[in-house]
């Protein structure tokens, strides 16, 4: 089933003949770009939106990424901070983010030759609250991952086949993500952030969320990981990297992590 899907993504996009993909440097971005580069050569553009919620470790993956594979890839910088309506982190925040960028890749591709805009929604995302589809909506983006049928399992299965180093990755939403609805977006939160999840992933976590409450962090990490703290001291180290990175109180989440946590009361 797997490889019809993906031979039904090869048609779709030799039918769009050329095209700028929007790429994150995640699973399912790099996937679409790794397919786009192969069947439409010098005819697709990765592009990736450079701001402040953009993590360190997301821009490293997507350049390794692009090179890895061959494909044309350039940053355009995005100003979502300078929009009240993004800072304000409403639920559609998400909107106000993707519309520029679609409108930034619009420009390019009308400048550059390039006939069509897509990114990487898959149909998993559509049954959650996703305000960037609109956006995409509204600007003509195309989604042929989704358009394909291709699930999560199917993207990290083909991408394994192709020797995508994105294949396993979690899943990794920009920073802005980490602060709850109503809480404004500033650079000095979003650098908090980072800074605290790099130094909980040094400890050697994969799927985790540092979530910003202000002066306090909830610490939220997968189900799967979560008897590493049965260690006292690792989840000491936990802590103590947490209020390092500038936090003063630490709260670990006994629950665990689960995707869309901030969504749920919407």
């Amino acid at each position: 089933m797997g490889r019809m899907k993906e031979e039904a993504l090869d048609r779709i996009l030799e039918e769009l003949g050329s095209a700028v993909i929007a790429f994150s440097g995640g699973v399912d971005s790099a996937y679409l770009a790794a397919r786009a580069w192969r069947v439409l050569g010098p005819r697709m553009l990765a592009v990736t939106a450079d701001s402040e919620s953009l993590a360190e470790n997301q821009r490293a993956m997507a350049v390794e990424v692009a090179q890895l594979v061959g494909f044309p890839h350039r940053f355009v910088r995005t100003m979502e901070l300078s929009d009240p309506l993004y800072v304000r982190n409403a639920p559609d925040r998400c909107f106000h983010c993707k519309a520029e960028l679609f409108q930034r890749l619009a420009a390019l591709a009308k400048a550059e030759g390039f006939a069509h805009l897509a990114y990487g929604a898959i149909v998993d995302d559509l049954a959650d609250f996703r305000p960037g589809h609109r956006a995409a909506a509204e600007a003509g983006v195309r989604s042929p991952l989704a358009e394909a049928g291709m699930t999560k399992d199917d993207v990290r299965q083909r991408s394994r086949e192709m020797g995508l180093p994105t294949w396993d990755l979690p899943a990794s939403p920009c920073l802005s993500s980490r602060l709850p609805y109503g809480t404004p977006v500033t650079t000095a939160a979003l650098r908090r952030v980072e800074h605290a999840e790099g130094a909980v992933r040094a400890l050697g976590f994969r799927e985790f969320r540092v979530r910003h409450l202000g002066e306090a962090a909830r610490v939220e990490i997968a189900p799967s990981e979560l008897p590493r703290l049965a260690d006292e001291r690792l989840r000491a180290q936990v802590e103590g990297a947490v209020t390092a990175a500038g936090y003063q109180r630490v709260v670990i989440d006994e629950t665990g992590y689960r995707r869309g946590r901030l969504n749920e009361g919407l």
